[in-house]
């Protein structure tokens, strides 16, 4: 499931920076920083709002991503691609 879930967050990266044209995210990886370094609060929102849509349509399940658990961590799940599917996993398997 990890894997899975990685390459979706990935592939929504790539087709996002189709209309976004950032230079940072031509080739994302694992290690892909997000919120803040390549994407700003606008754009961290559309993808967000695609990722929600695409992990619904693979997985047949409902996720929220930007809700008061994910702003109010410690350590946000936003700040690359490893972190945000890893939180995506738990809200998966909650």
């Amino acid at each position: 499931m990890d894997e899975k879930i990685e390459k979706i967050v990935i592939d929504t990266l790539i087709e996002f920076n189709e209309e976004l044209q950032n230079d940072l995210l031509r080739n994302p990886t694992k290690k892909t920083k997000l919120y803040g370094v390549t994407l700003d609060s606008l754009a961290l929102v559309s993808f967000i709002t695609d990722l929600e849509e695409n992990i619904s349509e693979e997985f047949d399940a409902e996720i929220v991503l930007a809700d008061e658990k994910a702003m109010s961590a410690t350590t946000s799940p936003f700040r690359d691609v490893k972190s945000l599917s890893a939180y995506i996993k738990s809200l998966l398997e909650s």
